[in-house]
């Protein structure tokens, strides 16, 4: 039923996707917000708290529904899952940017792509050459589509094989969003009461990188099998470390790498390189409604052709590509499990 799950929340996202700063979306801001206000008293145990608080607390409730659920109907079951993946799994929470920047340099209106790429990330693009445009969308894309597609359906398929329903989907998403929701807080002009502990960072940013560290690399082995499969090995094992700066959040920065330089490797695209900087430190938000405080370092470039607008609709076979894949694996899985 897994196949099925993912197979409807897609079309349904596809046909009508969740409005930004929707009921659900405001509803997470407000669960971590309260979670770092009430338990985080910045000890590292207070951190890991409120962590799991913030984070495991609604996965449980979301298996706890799905087992009342299933315990009267399968169908009843089903239907909470495909609930759960519309609010969490898709690429319309992101990809109108990414359409609008390349249809602006498709006609050759580069001012209107830096405009559109500085409201979708908060960063100054006033300087940035037509390359430098296209690598960053393409970099920004792919971790969109890894954090928004690839690392929801692993985490769901998971749990869902072991009998835990939409719980992986919810536990993926939310301890991406508190991540970087509690990075921007500290870094932001809110008041002190809202301001994460430097132990809460550290606590959501460790659990963060440990619960993607499978997902990326899931993602960096799919571009490689749709893409150029050896020169994206290649690139996976010999470049990843350029894309990881030296800071507390390394290990989640080595997992942005890993797909980073695989994606490179996968289209032939020179990645990495000078990272733009933030327009302001006031609070933001995506189009799903979660605050985006990601701000990248200054990076190594990897080896290949430099960024061209070709590029970016090779990125989008890929992931396509890749979503084939997975969902292909995901049916013969399911097929497997209704055959045993």
């Amino acid at each position: 039923m897994s196949f099925f799950a993912v197979l409807f929340a897609l079309i349904i996202e596809q046909a009508r996707p969740m409005a930004r700063g929707n009921w659900i979306h405001l509803g997470f801001r407000a669960w971590a917000r309260w979670s770092s206000r009430s338990l985080d008293a910045g000890k590292p145990q207070h951190g890991w708290l409120a962590w799991s608080v913030a984070v495991l607390l609604p996965a449980l409730l979301t298996l706890a529904i799905h087992w009342l659920l299933l315990s009267f109907s399968i169908l009843l079951a089903f239907a909470w899952s495909v609930a759960v993946l519309y609010a969490t799994l898709g690429f319309r929470q992101f990809s109108h940017y990414f359409t609008d920047i390349r249809d602006a340099l498709d006609v050759g209106d580069e001012a209107q792509a830096r405009e559109l790429l500085a409201q979708w990330r908060q960063v100054d693009a006033s300087e940035l050459p037509r390359s430098e445009i296209v690598r960053h969308v393409i970099e920004y894309s792919v971790l969109a589509a890894h954090r928004h597609v690839f690392g929801v359906l692993l985490w769901f398929s998971v749990l869902a094989a072991l009998g835990l329903g939409p719980a992986g989907a919810v536990l993926y998403r939310l301890s991406e969003f508190v991540s970087r929701y509690w990075a921007h807080k500290a870094a932001s002009l809110a008041v002190s009461s809202d301001v994460a502990s430097p132990a809460l960072q550290t606590a959501a940013t460790r659990a963060w990188g440990a619960i993607d560290f499978l997902p990326a690399r899931a993602t960096a082995l799919g571009f490689a099998v749709v893409g150029s499969f050896e020169e994206a090995i290649d690139s996976w094992r010999t470049h990843t470390q350029r894309f990881a700066a030296d800071s507390p959040a390394a290990s989640a920065e080595r997992n942005d790498g890993v797909i980073l330089a695989a994606t490179s490797g996968a289209v032939n695209v020179r990645l990495g390189g000078q990272a733009l900087k933030p327009i302001t430190f006031t609070l933001i938000a995506d189009e799903s409604g979660l605050v985006d405080g990601s701000q990248a370092e200054a990076t190594e470039s990897s080896p290949g052709r430099a960024p061209e607008l070709a590029h970016l609709r090779s990125i989008v076979g890929l992931v396509w590509r890749s979503v084939v894949l997975w969902m292909m694996l995901l049916a013969l899985l399911t097929l497997a499990r209704l055959l045993g």
